[in-house]
């Protein structure tokens, strides 16, 4: 797992967070995040292409959400829901992205970012999507155990 994807999707959180929280333009909030960020520990191409990628798929991406989840997106952490949307839309058009790395990021940047137990609710949605989204490589990763 690289470092500077990784820096990526966390900058793409916080993007994403902005952009739930202020409506404000897309592109105008990347380049206020990357100018932040020290660019060379970023993959910025990886960065612009999640946070694009989530905005565009944004109602394809809810819809997939929505029945798996137990209560409305409406009602989600903002931060959670960021994270869930990244993840989901990894899992959906990144699918040179394994899986299991997808969760572990996302798990990794809702202990940092989320509420104190909403790491657990973040795998327990995003696992339940990888069957649907991934369920191949789901199965066969699980039948190598």
């Amino acid at each position: 797992m690289s470092r500077t994807r990784s820096q990526a999707r966390r900058c793409a959180v916080q993007a994403l967070y902005q952009w739930q929280l202020t409506g404000e333009n897309v592109a105008e909030v990347a380049a206020q995040i990357l100018e932040e960020k020290d660019a060379k520990k970023v993959d910025a191409s990886y960065f612009r292409g999640l946070l694009s990628g989530v905005v565009k798929q944004v109602d394809k991406i809810d819809e997939l959400l929505a029945p798996a989840l137990d209560r409305s997106i409406g009602s989600l952490d903002p931060v959670e829901l960021a994270i869930m949307r990244m993840g989901i839309y990894e899992l959906q058009y990144n699918i040179e992205v394994p899986y299991r790395v997808v969760i572990n990021e996302a798990v990794e940047l809702t202990k940092t970012f989320g509420a104190d137990q909403g790491h657990k609710y973040v795998n327990g949605v995003l696992d339940k999507l990888a069957a649907t989204l991934r369920g191949p490589e789901v199965k066969q990763k699980n039948s190598s155990r």
